[in-house]
């Protein structure tokens, strides 16, 4: 059971039989509430397992009327999550992939390394090859997504376009600036400008996962995006500030992460108001996280 777009990126799995998708503001509505329960009752679940531990997801979970129903124990389940679940778990893995890999304990299974084995999409990977055609490269693009879902995590403006410049003139690289929504689509739009990069046409969640395919590296703080270019293989720098990396950081090997120094990390409970943290990873920081990676893909590509 997924809310919004983001149930484009399951479409396909192999591991996958059905996805429920819930428009948002599903949890509000009482006609949305009695379709998910007849659909979910006619799909019998064996087990429910709720990987957010919220009171939407403790909604969705009891619902299932699955009679194994695995959550989070406290305190990492909120919301009163709990009581919508038969079996609580305590997870301690320092990796939010890893904790919810541990949920699969009370079935007896152990995941020691977890892999995402994304679909493909073929109708955006046209689409995606083509536009890298149209920009008549002679390398594979840098992928910069200046966008983030809290304003603390978002790295400021004139520092993804300074990046973009030094990726330029240092490596030969140009950036392609991806953005979601309008408030991004000025931000990318600003970035692109300034740092002689590309700006990428409106993309859905499908289209941008081909996109990272084609791609060198992702640049990006955390935020969806930034998983997804980790799940389908795509090597990834991430900036992360008010939340760890050692805790949200893309997930795998190949993978980068620049974070500030300790001392500028927000206390948990101020970590979505928090402004300093980000503003603590410089340019030549990510600069230099980059260009080993950038190295690796002109390898790879040359074998």
């Amino acid at each position: 059971m997924v809310e919004g777009r983001s149930a484009d990126v399951l479409q396909g799995h192999r591991a996958i039989d059905r996805v429920f998708r819930l428009r948002r503001g599903w949890a509000t509505r009482l006609a949305d509430l009695r379709s998910l329960r007849r659909d979910l009752v006619g799909f019998a679940a064996d087990v429910a397992i709720d990987m957010q531990g919220l009171l939407k997801s403790a909604i969705a979970t009891r619902l299932s009327s699955a009679p194994l129903r695995i959550g989070q124990a406290r305190p990492a389940a909120r919301e009163c999550s709990w009581l919508a679940t038969t079996h609580h778990v305590l997870t301690d893995a320092p990796h939010v992939v890893d904790r919810n890999c541990q949920l699969l304990a009370p079935l007896g299974i152990t995941v020691d390394q977890p892999r995402f084995a994304m679909p493909s999409w073929p109708a955006s990977r046209e689409r995606m090859t083509a536009l890298v055609a149209s920009l008549g490269l002679d390398h594979l693009p840098v992928i910069i997504n200046p966008g983030a879902g809290w304003p603390s995590k978002i790295w400021a403006e004139e520092r993804f376009a300074t990046l973009s410049r030094r990726l330029l003139a240092d490596h030969g690289r140009r950036s392609v600036v991806v953005w979601g929504g309008d408030r991004e689509r000025a931000m990318a739009e600003r970035i692109a400008t300034a740092g002689h990069g590309v700006m990428a046409p409106q993309t859905s969640l499908q289209d941008l996962a081909e996109l990272c395919r084609l791609s060198a590296v992702f640049i990006s703080s955390d935020t969806g995006p930034l998983h997804l270019a980790a799940a389908v293989g795509t090597p990834c720098v991430g900036l992360f500030g008010p939340v760890p990396a050692s805790r949200n950081g893309p997930y795998g090997a190949g993978h980068v992460c620049v974070e500030p120094a300790l001392e500028l990390r927000p206390a948990w409970n101020n970590r979505k108001r928090d402004t300093l943290a980000m503003a603590g990873i410089g340019v030549e920081e990510v600069v230099a996280a980059v260009g080993p990676l950038l190295a690796r893909a002109t390898q790879r590509r040359a074998g």
